[in-house]
């Protein structure tokens, strides 16, 4: 067994469940927060036999997309701001971060 976590956008979150629950994944789904841009993600923990991990990685790469976005620099607080980038920059955002985890043992209550 394994335990796929996926760190995806919150724009295709919802996209990515009921794509998940169509094919019989069951996934708890928690509201996380990006280090980087300090956007808002969501984090899908989804539990599942060794033999179906690579249909779920297919469904995540199939449901998460990458993007292009602006965002506002965030000012130099007390630092040198002969560097600092007062206009927004467009940066890649989105498709999905999953990590793929051993399970050693499940429990079902």
């Amino acid at each position: 067994m394994k335990l796929i976590m996926a760190v995806v956008q919150d724009k295709d979150s919802n996209k990515l469940l009921n794509a998940l629950v169509e094919h019989n994944f069951r996934a708890t789904k928690l509201a996380s927060t990006g280090g980087f841009l300090k956007s808002g993600n969501t984090t899908f923990m989804i539990g599942t036999e060794d033999v179906r991990v690579q249909k779920a990685l297919d469904i995540i790469k199939e449901n998460c997309q990458h993007r292009q976005q602006l965002v506002a620099p965030v000012s130099p607080m007390g630092g040198n701001a002969d560097s600092y980038v007062p206009y927004p920059v467009e940066v890649e955002v989105g498709g999905a971060t999953v990590f793929v985890l051993p399970v050693e043992e499940f429990q079902q209550y």
